[in-house]
């Protein structure tokens, strides 16, 4: 899909008005998922940046594979993010400085274009925020050795595609295993858990407005 201004414009937009939320997110939510999971008091609030850009006459999204240390959400593919800081202003700014932090995107080169809804992530006890941004430039990527295996970069266009989602045989954390739907990118990495349920809303406002600026013939 081309990125046009006025594409990112209708997307801002839309970002501002009411959301899918947990519709669309349970579409990709493990099977142990109850669509109504309490969030404890004691929840850690966290921020992550799902940054879109143009790249080979496409728009991509930018994840990082995290590295294999015996943590929750250790080799997972997830968008850059982390634990909001009493420094931080906002969570828009948490966002965007774990951004800079672990891949290396200069906070100031980002336009925010609005927010998904929260979602509750159990393994880690973390209430996330996730803002959504749009870069003009392919960023020149740097990942943080100590917490990023890899960088993973998928189209916009391959995300419509339903054949890349399925159910998979995941291990939520040293050897418990359970089956969870998620999406297949570039051939070889599984997106699931909350990271997919944040990515299933974010496809079906890109789809929605897509539709609407750019119209079937």
């Amino acid at each position: 899909m081309k990125y046009t201004p006025d594409f990112i414009l209708h997307l801002s937009q839309r970002l501002h008005q009411p959301l899918p939320g947990l519709d669309v997110q349970m579409e990709m939510a493990p099977s142990i998922r109850d669509r109504d999971w309490p969030i404890p008091d004691d929840a850690r609030k966290s921020a992550i940046l799902a940054l879109l850009y143009p790249y080979q006459e496409d728009l991509h999204l930018a994840f990082m594979k995290r590295k294999e240390d015996g943590r929750v959400h250790a080799g997972q593919l997830c968008f850059p993010g982390g634990r909001y800081e009493q420094s931080d202003r906002d969570y828009i700014h948490t966002a965007l400085r774990e951004a800079e932090e672990e891949m290396g995107i200069p906070q100031k080169d980002v336009q925010v274009l609005g927010s998904l809804s929260r979602i509750y992530i159990p393994p880690s006890n973390s209430l996330v925020f996730p803002a959504v941004g749009f870069i003009h430039t392919r960023p020149r990527f740097v990942a943080e050795p100590e917490e990023v295996a890899q960088i993973i970069e998928v189209s916009i266009e391959q995300l419509f595609d339903e054949q890349i989602k399925g159910v998979h045989r995941v291990d939520v954390f040293q050897g418990n295993f359970i089956d969870a739907p998620g999406y297949t990118v570039n051939e070889q990495h599984i997106i699931w858990g909350g990271t997919a349920m944040m990515l299933a809303e974010l496809v079906a406002i890109v789809k929605e407005v897509r539709a609407d600026v750019i119209p079937s013939k």
